[in-house]
C-alpha cells in the first residue's frame, strides 16, 4: 500500500535554480559571483532555471529547457534511467516563454529517435520557428511534435503524466528582443503553470517570470500547496545600482521581493502565519540573479526571508505532494 501511495505522489524536481546566465554568471564579478569562485561567500553555485515533473518518478515533463541542460540531466540519474541502449526519462518539453535561457536547451535534445513533444503557446511557438528557429533546427535532427497550449481555459493531457492536471495561465510579460511581437506584445509571450495530482488534490504553482501579479494570477496562487514563483532581483534598481544595466526589474518583467508591493508582501498574504486562509504553504523562491544578496546564506536579506518563511531554491531540491 506505501508504495502504491509513493506512486501516487507528484515529484517536483528543481533542475536549475538560477536566472539566465547561472551562478556564479561567466563574466561578471560582483560580489556575489567574485565570493562564490573565491569562497569567500557562504553560497552555492546554480544552473539557470527548469524543473522537471512527474506522476511515477521514470517519465517526466521537462518545464524549459535550459542551456545547462546537459549537466542538469547529468546530476539528476532519474531524467537517464537506462531502460534500453538509447534512453531517456524526458517524455516531452514545455516552454513558459521563449527567451534563451528557457529554450536552448531543446538543441541538446537533438540524438532522440522520435520527434520532440514540445508543449508551446502559440506565441512562443511563432518564436521558435522564426527569430529563435529552434524548431527549424531539430527538424534536420529528431523533430519536434508541437503540442499547442491553447489558454482557453482546458487543461492540458501530457501523455506520462496520467493523474496531473496542468493549467496554464497567461503572463503579462515582453517577449524576446528577437521575437517578431517583441514590441506588440501577445497573450501567451509568457505563462504561469498550475500543477495539480488528481490523486492527493495538491498543487503547484510555478511561475520563475513574473512581473505583476494579476487577479487571476493571484487566485491560483492562493489554490497552491506550493508556490515556485519569481525570485530574480530583491529590489527593482538592483541591476543599476551595481552598473550592470540601465533597467529595473519591472522592465525586465520581474517584481522584485522587497519594498511595497514586492514578492514578500503578496507571499505573505498567501496561507501560513500570515496569509487569510491558514494553510501551511510552503512558498519557494526561483529563478534567482547572480546579483540578488539572497544567495548568500548569512546575509541580512535571506535572514528577512527566513523571518517570512520564504526559501530559496536550489539546484537538486526536491518536492513530493
Amino acid at each position: 500500500m506505501t508504495g502504491q501511495h509513493t506512486r501516487r505522489n507528484m515529484k517536483i524536481k528543481v533542475l536549475g535554480s538560477a536566472a539566465g546566465g547561472g551562478f556564479p554568471q561567466w563574466n561578471c564579478n560582483c560580489r556575489n559571483c567574485d565570493g562564490v569562485r573565491r569562497g569567500t561567500v557562504k553560497a552555492t553555485r546554480r544552473t539557470q532555471s527548469s524543473i522537471a515533473v512527474s506522476a511515477n518518478g521514470e517519465d517526466w515533463l521537462l518545464v524549459n529547457a535550459s542551456p545547462d541542460l546537459l549537466a542538469q540531466i547529468a546530476a539528476n540519474p532519474e531524467l537517464q534511467p537506462a531502460r534500453r541502449v538509447r534512453d531517456s526519462g524526458i517524455a516531452a518539453a514545455l516552454v513558459i516563454d521563449a527567451q534563451i535561457d528557457h529554450v536552448t536547451g531543446l538543441l541538446m535534445l537533438r540524438e532522440r529517435d522520435t520527434p520532440l513533444p514540445l508543449y508551446a503557446t502559440d506565441a512562443v511557438w511563432q518564436d521558435l520557428s522564426s527569430g529563435f528557429p529552434v524548431t527549424k533546427m531539430l527538424s534536420h535532427y529528431c523533430g519536434v511534435a508541437h503540442r499547442r497550449i491553447a489558454l482557453d481555459g482546458a487543461p492540458l493531457a501530457v501523455a506520462g503524466l496520467e493523474g496531473i492536471r496542468i493549467d496554464a495561465l497567461p503572463l503579462s510579460s515582453k517577449a524576446p528582443p528577437y521575437s517578431p511581437h517583441r514590441h506588440a506584445p501577445e497573450r501567451g509571450d509568457n505563462i504561469g503553470l498550475l500543477f495539480t495530482n488528481l490523486h492527493t488534490g495538491k498543487r503547484v504553482f510555478y511561475a520563475p517570470g513574473l512581473g505583476e501579479v494579476e487577479d487571476h494570477v493571484l487566485a491560483a496562487m492562493r489554490e497552491a500547496d506550493l508556490l515556485l514563483v519569481d525570485g530574480t532581483m530583491w529590489t527593482g534598481d538592483e541591476m543599476i545600482r551595481l552598473g550592470l544595466s540601465s533597467k529595473t526589474a519591472a522592465e525586465m518583467g520581474h517584481l522584485a521581493q522587497s519594498g511595497p508591493n514586492g514578492m514578500i508582501e503578496v507571499l505573505d498574504s498567501i496561507g501560513g502565519r500570515d496569509g487569510r486562509d491558514g494553510r501551511d504553504v510552503r512558498k519557494v523562491l526561483i529563478h534567482i540573479n547572480n546579483t540578488n544578496p539572497i544567495l548568500v546564506e548569512d546575509s541580512p536579506e535571506r535572514r528577512v526571508l527566513i523571518e517570512h518563511r520564504i526559501e530559496v531554491a536550489h539546484d537538486g531540491m526536491t518536492f513530493e505532494l
